[in-house]
């Protein structure tokens, strides 16, 4: 075998387990840039000192080992990513202003297809989806990062104790009392807030409320969206640390400060294991539509309970495939993108 082959083989070993690690690196992060980032510097890591993989665990292991060794150095600074419900209280309209905060305080959102690896199993899929949804991405964030670890590693992806032990250099005592632990702080993190209750895929119900709440908000129906919205709905826009809570305050917003969004048109996008769709708002200076928010959807007995705009769209939407600029004429098969 020539060099350039093993060297080829080497890069096709690796690359096949870059989408799962992109997910490990994103629950451990929170950022998907930063996940991006920790799989890379992980892959080239690897690539650097395959030499010295002597073999004695999975290559998969081994690479969860490197990456769980970046992700920990890139935690050392002692940021944690949230979302703006877990930063400050609730603005009543009256008060409302939008006031940012720097990139590196949110949790960001993240596209299914880069860190939901194909499986088999509907029920593995169903945990894996789950587990990048954003409350429980912000309950990780609570945990201190070798806690996160062994969170992800033990229930996310089913790692034996035995297993996460030797990854970690630690225990198996040690890796089963940071379990406790962390179990114990999610718990909690649960009580705190309602989860999301989507079905994999969407049931007829939640397809219905998706394609009602479409016609709402194209159509800037505020009626009919109070109708979609649970009287404790919640709505968020990161970078602004500005958070609303009720269909009052919420759809009173949308009239109001948020009025430039009427006209817009929504296209689904799959994002964060949760029903998603990115927003484009009448563009004034080309005719056409611009870029204003990659939204991500809870839902809860039947409502709308979270609501949440991530308006960075500069970023977002080239990681999302999306266009920067609709033109008016835009045909049906670019309503696609």
């Amino acid at each position: 075998m020539t060099d350039g082959t093993a060297t080829a083989e080497l890069d096709v070993a690796l690359e096949k387990h870059r989408t799962e690690l992109t997910g490990y690196c994103y629950r451990m992060l929170g950022s998907s840039f930063e996940a991006e980032d920790a799989v890379q510097d992980t892959l080239v890591r690897a690539w650097r000192s395959y030499e010295k993989f002597e073999g004695r665990s999975s290559l998969r292991s081994w690479l969860y080992r490197i990456a769980t060794n970046v992700c920990l150095d890139m935690l050392n600074a002692g940021n944690k990513r949230a979302r703006p419900m877990d930063l400050s209280e609730s603005t009543p309209l009256a008060q409302a202003a939008l006031s940012p905060r720097p990139d590196n305080t949110w949790l960001e959102p993240v596209p299914d297809a880069r860190v939901l690896p194909t499986v088999d199993d509907p029920a593995e899929a169903a945990v894996a989806k789950e587990s990048i949804r954003l409350a429980f991405m912000a309950a990780l964030q609570q945990l201190p990062p070798k806690q996160r670890a062994v969170l992800i590693l033990r229930e996310v992806l089913a790692w034996r104790a035995t297993e996460v032990a030797e990854l970690l250099g630690t225990t198996v005592a040690s890796v089963n009392s940071a379990l406790q632990r962390a179990r114990a702080t999610l718990a909690e993190q649960r009580q705190s807030g309602a989860a999301a209750e989507v079905s994999d895929p969407l049931d007829e119900e939640q397809q219905k409320l998706l394609e009602r709440y479409v016609a709402a908000f194209e159509g800037y129906d505020m009626t009919a969206l109070t109708a979609l919205l649970h009287e404790d709905a919640i709505m968020t826009m990161p970078p602004f640390d500005l958070w609303l809570t009720g269909h009052d305050d919420i759809t009173g917003f949308m009239t109001t400060l948020g009025s430039a969004c009427e006209g817009s048109r929504l296209f689904p996008v799959r994002v964060n294991g949760l029903p998603g769709f990115a927003q484009y708002k009448p563009d004034p200076d080309t005719g056409g539509w611009s870029p204003w928010s990659i939204q991500v959807l809870e839902i809860s007995d039947g409502r709308l309970t979270g609501f949440h705009f991530f308006l960075d769209t500069k970023r977002w939407f080239p990681l999302f495939g999306l266009p920067l600029h609709l033109e008016a004429k835009a045909d049906e098969s670019e309503e696609g993108a």
